[in-house]
């Protein structure tokens, strides 16, 4: 019998785009529409009086499915039985949404494969609405389609498409469309080929068809064999004149007590079996073994899913799919639920340690107020003992000054006086032992303080050691790294280094042989110039009037001997500034 969930959600695709405000409402005479269609397809007579009277307090406005859902389930789908054309009930809602949101001009299926690819979302699609098939029913999906189409499953172009959702791990009716009629199959896929294998994907998920094709039958009377198209269903396996279905010529039957079995070759017929019921048996003949062993199998599994009152494979399969997507989302919940007690448990012992640190906080303060009240105590008891000294100075002076002025007058008190010093002296020596004590005391005093501070600074500095050893043991890790970077950079470094050194060399192998062209030719301009100052000597030498020249040694220049002495060079250089002075007072 059809499910009643699959049966709902059809109608709710129907009651969908009767909703044109988009609130969740429809108006009472379109359900008064649907119900009279729905009624008709799945052969239930239909009583227009107790739409009224279940919708008599609803007359103000448009229903929602929360309203309509009570009158869906006790006037109708409590109603149905098997004997209606489900294809023609979910035609019927496809219709009523067919318009309102199928492009066919944007798709490369065609209306009738759109149909089919409305009703396996159906099929695949979760059990909560808005209506919606994740991801992993997609995939099924597309497996088989590539599976019948011949073609081999490409995980990454799946995986590109899902990445491009980003967050959103499922799709609509209209979504699973565009994908397979658009952007999936767009690119070397025919059209006929992909119309024939969402063809056989409907028929294997939605009609139950777990397996068709021709085989030989055995008649019951004449006992002749014929040829017909067999179609096997979880509760049947019928048989046809042609692939097309158009003229049924029987049905198997199957339940618990029928069984299949194989038979060997007779009567001139290969690969034969038999299926055994209550009434009658049918012996079937295959193309070939292979085949044969195929609906032997097949077989066997719809009679054992009877036998444990299962499902079709297919909805059992659904089933499991679905059951272990639950079992993983309550994994991930528990997951999810243990973590957040973890960070609940880490966030406690953050406060405990926060806790501890304030205390320790408060403990260190009251004891550094106790040294502070300390430290002005033993201030007041030394501005005391001051007090006290410079008082006994100030009175032993006092004394001195009287004993000295009553000396010459007092004498016969001279013995009184001593007795009074060594009374004297023995007081400051008293004074004096008690002083000691009193240093004594304060310096035992102190001995203990700084053994607190010391008990404190060792137990600090423990801490401080911990605290540098888990630094050290990260900057070791670093130290680690930045040694490696440091000898990567020194090894690139060196490379350029000697990269440099080369480039240097060579350069000054040019310019040595620079220097060596420009050796040659200064040595080659110094030949020529020195033959053109021969030929200027010369020249010179036979112009100038031969008269006595002066003694003295001859003027060597840059370019070789002077043309002239030293004496004509000072005449030269007088007459010229002689010129000059005179050019200047014309002016």
């Amino acid at each position: 019998m059809w499910l009643r969930e699959e049966l709902l959600k059809a109608i709710w695709h129907a009651f969908t785009a009767l909703d044109v405000d988009h609130r969740g409402k429809v108006s009472k005479s379109q359900l008064k529409v649907l119900s009279y269609n729905l009624c008709t397809v799945m052969k239930i007579p239909h009583d227009p009086v107790s739409f009224e009277e279940h919708f008599k307090e609803d007359d103000k406005g448009p229903l929602s499915t929360e309203g309509y859902m009570p009158y869906l389930n006790k006037y109708i789908l409590d109603k149905v039985q098997e004997d209606f054309d489900v294809l023609e009930f979910y035609r019927m809602c496809w219709t009523l949404c067919y318009n309102k949101n199928f492009h066919p001009q944007r798709l490369i299926i065609s209306d009738n494969d759109a149909f089919k690819v409305w009703c396996i979302f159906n099929f695949l699609s979760e059990d909560r609405y808005p209506l919606v098939v994740v991801f992993e029913e997609v995939e099924y999906f597309l497996r088989k389609l590539t599976e019948a189409m011949g073609m081999g499953w490409c995980e990454e172009k799946f995986t590109d498409y899902m990445k491009q959702k980003k967050r959103k791990n499922w799709l609509t009716v209209w979504e699973l469309m565009e994908l397979v009629g658009v952007i999936y199959f767009s690119k070397d896929v025919d059209r006929h080929t992909l119309s024939m294998s969402i063809n056989e994907v409907f028929s294997e998920l939605i009609l139950d068809i777990l397996k068709q094709g021709y085989m030989m039958k055995k008649g019951h009377k004449r006992k002749n064999w014929t040829e017909r198209w067999f179609v096997l269903r979880p509760t049947s396996l019928s048989y046809y004149v042609c692939e097309d279905l158009t003229e049924k010529k029987g049905d198997i039957i199957l339940d618990q007590s029928c069984c299949v079995e194989s038979l060997l070759d007779r009567d001139g017929k290969k690969c034969l079996f038999i299926i055994k019921c209550v009434d009658k048996s049918f012996e079937i003949s295959a193309s070939d073994k292979k085949k044969k062993q195929e609906w032997i199998q097949a077989i066997q599994t719809c009679i054992q899913l009877l036998r444990l009152g299962l499902l079709s494979p297919h909805r059992e399969a659904r089933l499991r799919r679905r059951e272990l997507r639950q079992k993983q989302l309550m994994d991930e919940e528990d997951l999810a639920e243990r973590m957040k007690n973890l960070q609940a448990a880490n966030e406690a012992k953050q406060r405990q340690l926060e806790e501890m640190r304030m205390k320790m906080e408060e403990v260190q303060a009251k004891a550094t107020l106790e040294e502070l009240r300390r430290q002005k105590k033993q201030s007041d008891l030394h501005d005391r003992y001051r007090l006290d000294l410079e008082r006994e100075k100030m009175v032993r002076q006092e004394m001195e000054e009287q004993m000295a002025a009553k000396s010459s007058e007092l004498e016969q008190y001279l013995q009184r006086v001593r007795e009074l010093e060594d009374m004297y002296h023995r007081l400051e020596e008293a004074l004096e032992d008690e002083r000691q004590a009193k240093q004594d005391e304060e310096a035992m005093r102190k001995l203990q303080a700084r053994l607190l501070e010391e008990e404190a600074a060792k137990r600090a500095e423990l801490e401080q050691i911990y605290l540098k050893q888990q630094k050290e043991l990260s900057q070791t890790e670093a130290e680690k790294e930045e040694l490696m970077a440091e000898q990567l950079a020194k090894e690139k470094e060196l490379r350029a280094a000697s990269e440099q050194l080369d480039r240097l060399e060579r350069e000054r192998q040019g310019a040595l042989e620079q220097y060596q062209e420009v050796s040659r030719k200064l040595e080659r301009a110094a030949n020529k110039t020195k033959t053109w100052k021969d030929k200027v000597a010369k020249h010179e030498g036979l112009v100038r009037l031969i008269q006595p020249g002066d003694k003295g040694p001859q003027r060597i220049t840059n370019w070789g001997p002077a043309s002239f002495t030293d004496v004509e060079l000072e005449l030269r250089k007088k007459s010229w500034q002689e010129k000059k002075n005179q050019g200047a007072q014309a002016q």
